[in-house]
């Protein structure tokens, strides 16, 4: 029963993942077909507020007595950096990339947040142990990783010559296909700062963690100004009526699932996987999204792969595990360290009971 209960973590992030890899590809297909992103974010984070809200209300009614101008405030800030500009400038790097090359930026947000939290002291790397070495490497490695997938395409390993064909076949006739040199760039300066706002926001949700312990509230009421940021950023862009109307099942597919799902339970699972075992095991996870978009991404959207994004890609998990590795060894080393302590202080107690027995 134990061995179940300590099951249910990883097998929670396996699902989350999974559902992650199909929000990727389905987002790719949708922005494919010219859908505003603005637009699209506005729906999915609505849809996530509303599935989310009965939720909160009927499971965790002391959230709202606990609830204070300043969370709202916190919720409101991680509103816009963890859910409207990050889905932005996530959906623009999908658009202008693939879902497989975001996915690989993803996996770079563990090493992010470990440097962001550095100078905050949440963090710390000791050069002498191995853990810290570990750190260290890893970070490098996946940095190195990220570079390469942004300076250097290669050639491409599959779907090279009938990729846009089949795509446009898939879809009609009636989709940019087209990826220049220059949308490419602009899809990698997106998926950059995507990655920075993600990273910052595990930072911001860590403290709000600590201040309003209600997953749900806190998810929904995040995902509810989120949408109202997208709406108001949207509109002021200039965005057509339109725009705004939803054309094709898969449009509303789209919506309802990244909403529900994605926006929605994803965030809840990740939360309590956090709670449960730590961030690190909850970051571990990040390569499965890639290994996942790409096993939809590659044969049934027809992207071609790409050596570079190959290679690349391949660097930042190496890099990643290195970087987990090390934190892990590090956990192990405190914990023993505490054991110690305590079997000594005890020995230290049961010595001097001793003496004033004898006494």
């Amino acid at each position: 029963m134990k061995r179940l209960e300590d099951c249910k973590p990883l097998m929670a992030m396996v699902a989350i993942d999974l559902a992650f890899a199909i929000v990727n590809i389905l987002l790719e297909a949708v922005l494919d077909h010219g859908m505003n992103h603005l637009v699209l974010i506005t729906y999915r984070l609505s849809v996530a507020s509303i599935s989310l809200a009965p939720i909160a209300y009927f499971c965790e009614k002391d959230g709202r007595a606990n609830l204070s101008v300043r969370i709202l405030c916190y919720l409101f800030f991680s509103a816009i950096v963890g859910a409207s500009l990050t889905q932005y400038c996530f959906l623009l790097g999908i658009q202008h990339t693939s879902a497989t090359f975001a996915c690989a930026f993803v996996n770079l947000v563990p090493v992010v947040t470990f440097l962001l939290a550095l100078p905050f002291g949440l963090e710390t790397v000791k050069l002498k142990c191995s853990s810290g070495r570990a750190k260290i490497i890893g970070t490098v490695v996946c940095i190195s990783g990220a570079v390469l997938l942004t300076v250097y395409k290669g050639p491409a390993l599959l779907n090279d010559s009938y990729s846009i064909a089949a795509l446009a076949a898939s879809h009609g006739g009636d989709v940019k296909l087209k990826k220049t040199g220059e949308s490419w760039t602009v899809g990698c300066i997106a998926l950059v700062a995507g990655t920075l706002l993600w990273s910052s926001w595990f930072l911001l949700q860590s403290n709000i963690g600590k201040r309003y312990p209600y997953q749900y509230s806190s998810t929904a009421i995040m995902s509810g100004f989120g949408a109202v940021q997208s709406a108001v950023l949207s509109l002021s862009t200039g965005a057509k009526s339109s725009a705004w109307a939803l054309t094709g099942k898969i449009q509303i597919l789209t919506v309802l699932y990244t909403g529900m799902i994605g926006s929605g339970m994803c965030f809840v699972g990740m939360s309590w996987c956090v709670k449960k075992r730590g961030p690190v095991f909850t970051a571990a996870f990040s390569p499965l999204v890639q290994i996942m978009s790409a096993m939809f991404d590659i044969p049934i959207m027809h992207r071609p792969l790409y050596l570079g994004s190959l290679l690349g890609s391949v660097s930042v998990i190496i890099g990643l595990y290195i970087l987990l590795w090390g934190k892990n060894k590090e956990m192990e080393t405190s914990t023993s360290k505490v054991v110690v302590v305590e079997g000594i202080t005890t020995t230290t107690n049961t010595t001097q009971g001793y003496s004033r027995s004898y006494d």
